[in-house]
């Protein structure tokens, strides 16, 4: 063989299948084999995928003709995305068609992809005083870095509220029951106001899961949670969704998402679609053991208030009452105001079932000191005499839960 003949392979006489060379079946190997139709499997497959492949060229050239449906590449959509994001807003809408839901990489990534997506350079948001902080942060720097003007409300001043519109207000956000204090805002209320002034209505219905408050009946356009909590259920994976009721504003959205490259893992997708099929079963089990502790704590003497929406004492009570079908497993308690904020901290670190972190919705309860009076101004804020605990209730034991608080509360009057 010749120098020539080294350098370039001798070509096979055909391209069928049977002649490739084995490097060759390495790679393409799944053409030569086709699995039998008929199976069907109760979990839904992990399709990971950045290429997506076309028949012909005339496909790849109609591959943006089917808005939103076509496969286009993995960024914008694979079927293991595309059943996630259905069952999403089957659980967020029902069976309106024009619903629609976008995943994003995390709760907070659906937060800023609904402002990036309806607000642009001299709009004006309304973002409620009891939001969450990053999401503060994003709508009072990031946005005005984009000329975007943000206000704070009070979200129990509806007269206040009224008067915060301005000509240019695009949209209102809310969050309800709000971080870390709970406050339940009037939805209806606040989106008769926005129709009123032609401004969206988007809401952070996490706390919910979607399942115990239906935002798009009581007048949301859009509608986001952090399927990180209740969803993926078991605090290992973080995803977020934003779902709308309207097509063509679910269509800018997607948009949006497309243009920044936005796009999530198959492989959390499936998992999110399996902790879905526990996720009733957990909210109502979580329901009633978070009421078991929230009312235990407030016969405690060491504790001002508990601030939990279905507790008469939780400011917004009678509209979680009137428009809530149940409630969820996260909720704050404040101590009596003769407790300093460092020994709130003896008694957190004195918990022995309860890790100390962020996030919640998970099987293992979680307990975090919290100061909502540093970066807010309501009314309602102001009242904190008390430190205050946001305490997520897991899946133990009941009685193991409160056998805990009672030897934390121990560790507490030890300080006095």
């Amino acid at each position: 063989m010749t120098t020539t003949d080294k350098c370039h392979p001798e070509i096979p006489k055909s391209n069928k299948i049977n002649d490739w060379h084995g490097d060759t079946y390495l790679v393409h190997g799944q053409l030569a084999w086709q699995p039998r139709p008929g199976f069907v499997s109760l979990s839904t497959p992990v399709h990971r995928a950045s290429t997506v492949l076309f028949d012909s060229c005339a496909a790849f050239y109609r591959r943006h003709d089917q808005t939103g449906e076509a496969w286009v590449y993995g960024t914008v959509g694979t079927p293991t995305t595309k059943t996630l994001e259905h069952q999403i807003s089957l659980s967020e809408a029902g069976h309106c068609e024009q619903a629609d839901t976008c995943l994003t990489p995390s709760g907070l990534a659906a937060v800023t992809l609904v402002y990036l997506s309806l607000l642009s350079a001299g709009d004006h948001v309304l973002v409620p005083n009891n939001v969450y902080d990053p999401s503060r942060f994003f709508a009072s720097s990031f946005c005005k870095r984009m000329g975007i003007e943000t206000s704070f409300y009070d979200p129990l001043d509806l007269a206040v509220l009224a008067e915060k519109f301005q000509s240019n207000t695009r949209l209102i956000w809310v969050e309800s029951p709000g971080s870390l204090t709970f406050e339940v805002a009037d939805l209806p209320a606040i989106a008769t106001l926005a129709r009123q002034q032609n401004a969206y209505v988007a809401i952070d219905n996490t706390w919910s899961g979607g399942i115990f408050f239906k935002a798009f009946q009581f007048g949301a356009d859009v509608s986001v949670q952090a399927l990180t909590k209740y969803h993926g259920g078991h605090g290992d994976l973080v995803m977020g969704s934003v779902t709308c009721l309207d097509s063509a504003l679910a269509q800018q959205v997607r948009h949006t998402r497309d243009t920044l490259g936005i796009a999530v893992s198959g492989d959390d997708c499936v998992l999110i679609l399996r902790g879905m099929q526990t996720m009733a079963l957990r909210l109502r089990y979580l329901e009633t053991a978070t009421l078991e502790v929230a009312r235990w704590l407030s016969g405690r003497s060491e504790v001002a208030r508990v601030l939990h929406p279905a507790l008469p004492d939780c400011l917004g009570h009678a509209v979680w009452k009137r428009d809530f079908s149940g409630s969820s497993s996260v909720f704050s308690f404040e101590f009596a105001p003769h407790y300093s904020a460092q020994q709130r901290d003896v008694f957190v670190d004195a918990l022995r079932l309860f890790g100390i972190g962020a996030s919640w919705g998970g099987t293992a309860s979680l307990a975090l000191p919290i100061n909502p009076n540093k970066t807010r101004m309501l009314t309602a804020s102001k009242a904190f005499a008390g430190p205050l605990v946001r305490l997520n209730i897991g899946l133990e034991h009941i009685p193991d839960l409160l056998a805990d608080l009672e030897q934390a509360m121990l560790s507490l009057q030890k300080t006095s």
